[in-house]
């Protein structure tokens, strides 16, 4: 079993596996869920600029999280870093 990326506890459990396929990881030390060997995908600055141009058309985000394929996790913090600027 891999360890855990924030308490390198070697503590952890299989907890199913995320949409990809990919199996998910629970820490029974701080009760992190985690993949092993992640791949983090880069959202490019036309997505971006089109995912702002949704939002000022009231598009419902779900419907711009499936449009643009991105998660509505990464979509509302997103949307939530703009509103703090």
């Amino acid at each position: 079993m891999p360890h855990c990326p924030d308490c390198d506890s070697e503590r952890t459990v299989k907890n199913g596996h995320i949409q990809t396929g990919k199996q998910r990881y629970l820490c029974r030390n701080c009760g992190r869920q985690f993949v092993k060997n992640p791949t983090n995908k880069v959202i490019d600055t036309p997505t971006r600029e089109l995912i702002d141009w949704l939002l000022l058309e009231r598009i419902p985000m779900a419907g711009i999280a499936g449009a643009v394929q991105v998660s509505e996790q990464w979509l509302q913090d997103y949307v939530t870093r703009l509103c703090q600027r």
